[in-house]
């Protein structure tokens, strides 16, 4: 490639979506089984120890294991999305022409990108308010707000998600997942 020739835009997009998928793999990796972790040794800790040993269990568990849940959630959204692990169903695909299951896709697609951009909006929404309405945890009233805004992020990555598998079946009529080290 010359100097003076414009960039390669599908390789830089290649880039980019391997950058943000091995971003989405660590993240995945070390924060969901940091909480992974957390849950096990404090669930442990708490039922046998505490509960069975002690007699005296921890006030307020599980408000710390729930809103540990949603972190779980709230990390597997955007990397299930580049997995492929969320469900699909492709009945008539097979009889469709090529052209019209990929506008199709496309559409579907789109569709998603609509209504997870106000998901995430309201989500976000939901978190400016969450300490206005006291909506907090029932034993240590620990606020919703944080929690909002990281699923407003996990879903507004999804989105972002989405727009890359449009780019993809745009240039390549196929949508690439990440490559999680299963065979398929």
């Amino acid at each position: 490639m010359a100097v003076n020739d414009p960039p390669d835009n599908r390789a830089t997009t290649n880039r980019l979506l391997y950058l943000f998928d091995r971003i989405l793999i660590w993240a995945s990796l070390i924060l969901g089984g940091a909480t992974l972790a957390f849950m096990t040794a404090y669930s442990v800790f708490n039922v046998l120890v505490m509960r069975k040993a002690l007699n005296s269990p921890i006030q307020g568990a599980e408000d710390y294991l729930m809103l540990s849940l949603v972190v779980i959630v709230a990390l597997s959204i955007p990397f299930g999305a580049r997995a492929g692990a969320h469900i699909e169903i492709e009945v008539l695909e097979s009889r469709m022409s090529d052209g019209f299951a990929r506008s199709s896709m496309v559409f579907v697609k789109l569709l998603g990108i609509c209504i997870l951009a106000i998901m995430t909006w309201r989500l976000w929404e939901s978190g400016t308010t969450a300490a206005k309405f006291g909506e907090t945890t029932q034993q240590l009233l620990i606020s919703f707000e944080p929690f909002y805004y990281l699923l407003a992020v996990s879903v507004g990555l999804y989105v972002i998600i989405l727009l890359f598998d449009i780019w993809q079946i745009k240039v390549s009529n196929t949508v690439q997942k990440i490559d999680t080290g299963e065979e398929q």
